[in-house]
């Protein structure tokens, strides 16, 4: 049977350095190291640097610096009274857990996510990982609904739209179709149980729903236009273009390798999403390769001002709300 406070037998540092993961991440890097030099060459492709509005820079950074904050609030919000009175605490697990995420290879930064929610706040570890993997589901749909966006400025259609409103329907109704799903598979095999434990940790309520799926659409839509706003610098081609550059980019979490830092694995997805658009290959990893190098800078950055920040309730305080009734913690 599933236990919420369970948590791995070894801490995730000790789970992320497999060299498996290292090895396929460094063939990647090396990989795009090569294929840079042999195609357009170190120095042309950093050239377009010198000519980056400061401006433009410091407001890219900044609605990036935002965005975290507001990943941070959905956070906050997902997990209510667990986590109240310790809003800085969740903007360092919140930023941390992203800088994991895109500095160490095959994605297994995600596992810092349920570590420190146990760690801070004694949450139980399957428990904050079920609930992350809702997080993740609402990240998709909500790029989903960006691509139909991308399509409309293709070509625009009243097509668009509607399939888009059919899109965002579809949520609410995935939501209560998995609640409906465990409920009925109570106390049947392992597999309904895991299915019925993932469900218990979405967000039940409508409001919260809306309210979670708020916070992803603004998240989305500041770290979306900030990256697409440097990525137009250095690709002279129509916004939607660099915009669709952009998600393929983030999707590339969703590949079967990612690399170090997501070197090869990210500059890989970003020419995949815009080369049938009509981007040339080598203009595509142009571009792909600067914003990799500003999306990296901006994660150092931002990750070494977590630190600075107060970490989460431990000792008798974590124990205690690991304790809490159930109906004080539903979600």
């Amino acid at each position: 049977m599933l236990d919420p406070s369970d948590k791995p037998q070894a801490p995730p540092a000790l789970r992320l350095g497999r060299p498996r993961d290292w090895l396929i991440g460094a063939a990647l890097f090396a990989g795009l190291f090569i294929a840079v030099d042999q195609t357009v060459g170190w120095g042309p492709l950093l050239a377009p640097w010198r000519t980056l509005s400061p401006l433009v820079l410091g407001t890219a950074f900044l609605l990036t610096a935002l965005s975290y904050l507001l990943r941070a609030v959905r956070v906050y919000d997902y997990f209510g009274p667990l986590v109240r009175g310790h809003f800085m605490a969740v903007v360092r697990l919140s930023v941390l857990h992203n800088t994991a995420n895109n500095l160490m290879p095959m994605r297994s930064g995600e596992m810092l996510f349920p570590w420190l929610m146990r760690r801070y706040f004694g949450h139980g570890f399957l428990a904050a990982g079920a609930s992350l993997l809702w997080i993740r589901l609402l990240d998709l749909h909500f790029l989903g609904l960006v691509g139909f966006v991308i399509l409309w400025l293709r070509q625009p259609s009243g097509l668009w739209p509607a399939l888009a409103l059919v899109w965002l329907l579809m949520l609410p109704a995935a939501v209560k179709l998995a609640q409906i799903t465990a409920r009925a598979g109570a106390g049947r095999g392992r597999l309904w149980r895991i299915v019925g434990f993932v469900a218990e940790a979405g967000p039940g309520r409508q409001a919260l729903i809306a309210r979670i799926y708020l916070w992803t659409a603004m998240t989305w839509t500041l770290k979306l236009f900030a990256f697409a706003t440097v990525l137009h610098h250095f690709l002279a081609v129509d916004f939607w273009k660099v915009l669709a550059g952009v998600v393929g980019a983030e999707l590339s979490s969703v590949l079967p390798f990612h690399g170090i830092a997501g070197a090869g694995s990210y500059e890989v997805a970003t020419i995949a999403a815009m080369v049938p658009f009509g981007v040339g290959a080598a203009d595509a990893l142009t571009g792909a390769v600067n914003l990799h190098l500003f999306v990296l800078g901006t994660t150092l950055i931002l990750g070494l001002l977590a630190l600075l920040l107060p970490k989460g309730v431990t000792g008798r305080a974590a124990l205690a709300a690991q304790q809490a009734p159930a109906s004080k913690l539903q979600l």
